[in-house]
């Protein structure tokens, strides 16, 4: 099952609105006689690629699955009957599949008289596919907020420059969240000081993310925006009264709903219409604004924080108002993870308790 957790997180990037998933094939000796993931979307499932590899081998075998195979007809038909079709004898998954479409493959298995159960490392599984598994849970995307900032917390120097707060190797790692995600999001304030390009470099064999701009009044994208060339698809998300005018000519945009009070966009109806394009996993890039307005809506799933060994002492936080008044009400986090990159620091971290939305505000910095 390890083997498969390892398969599946290949085809982070790559399979929205698909979830991301390995399997191992072992013959009736116990040996292993074929492996495969699924790669994309409308292509073969993990099962399928792994039975093509075993053969005949694999009649009177295991399958071992991160997920519970899927037991209806989409672009692919149905990993049950595909497994039930080759023979296979026993099945062990690692997370059951939580959508109302897919599920109940382990009944039809069973049905057939094929040994199935859940198996071992659930919480690995789950952990790879948590973007999806978060996305059909919440009916959202999974967000995961990244930022860059000294050790005093400034994501800029007090001038407004902020190139290269980080070291190349935690830049190098940014562009590795970028191509797992399906789209990278930033603000007008980001658009306006950093005319941020957002598309993946330096990774072989990647499916660019989706850029999404929060230009809320239509005011901050520039005709000659690194964002509108064409290394990645571009989407421009405005207020619905917002005079679009000044927009390049083709820009595609997305009209959304004002928040009900103060600036920006409704976070609510942003995510929601990015799901409904396919989008199961969002890295937000841009802002101290925009992270504290996701945050105070209880938007945030995992933060990614990129530390450098440097002090400014002035400049904007790294994070601005996100709807915390007294200490009491901190978001809490747990620390999943710290990593040294070059003289940087990575941390992760996520959220030790869901919190309430204060607000449903996207601001536009």
């Amino acid at each position: 099952m390890r083997r498969a957790v390892e398969l599946a997180a290949r085809g982070l990037g790559h399979t929205s609105p698909n979830p991301v998933v390995g399997c191992v094939i072992l013959d009736a000796g116990g040996r292993q006689a074929g492996e495969g993931w699924h790669q994309r979307a409308g292509g073969p499932h993990a099962e399928v690629h792994a039975l093509r590899a075993a053969g005949e081998r694999a009649r009177g075998g295991t399958a071992l699955v991160t997920l519970e195979p899927c037991n209806h007809t989409g672009r692919t038909g149905p990993c049950a009957r595909a497994l039930i079709d080759a023979g296979i004898a026993r099945v062990r998954y690692a997370v059951a599949d939580p959508t109302a479409q897919a599920r109940g493959g382990a009944a039809t298995l069973a049905a057939a008289g094929v040994d199935v159960a859940p198996g071992p490392l659930a919480d690995e599984a789950a952990a790879v596919n948590e973007a999806w598994l978060t996305a059909m849970r919440r009916g959202r995307p999974f967000v995961l907020w990244k930022y860059a900032a000294t050790l005093d917390g400034r994501s800029a120097a007090a001038d407004g420059t902020s190139r290269w707060i980080t070291s190349a190797p935690a830049r190098a790692d940014v562009h590795r969240l970028r191509a797992e995600a399906d789209a990278v999001l930033v603000g007008s304030g980001t658009l306006r000081a950093d005319d941020p390009h957002l598309a993946v470099r330096d990774r072989d064999g990647v499916t660019q993310p989706l850029r999404v701009a929060v230009d809320t009044d239509a005011t901050a994208l520039k005709r000659h925006a690194r964002i509108l060339d064409d290394a990645a698809p571009t989407l421009v998300a405005v207020a619905r009264d917002a005079d679009t005018g000044q927009l390049p000519p083709g820009a595609e945009t997305l009209r959304l709903p004002r928040a009900a009070a103060g600036r920006g966009l409704d976070i609510a109806a942003l995510l929601a219409a990015l799901h409904d394009r396919g989008v199961r996993s969002v890295l937000l890039e841009g802002g101290p604004t925009l992270a504290g307005a996701f945050l105070a809506a209880g938007a945030v799933d995992k933060v990614v924080g990129y530390l450098a060994p440097v002090l400014l002492g002035a400049g904007p936080a790294a994070l601005a108002d996100a709807g915390i008044t007294t200490i009491a009400r901190a978001l809490r986090l747990e620390t999943a993870d710290v990593t040294r990159l070059g003289p940087d620091l990575r941390v992760t971290a996520v959220p030790a308790v869901p919190t309430a939305p204060t607000t449903t505000l996207a601001e536009e910095n």
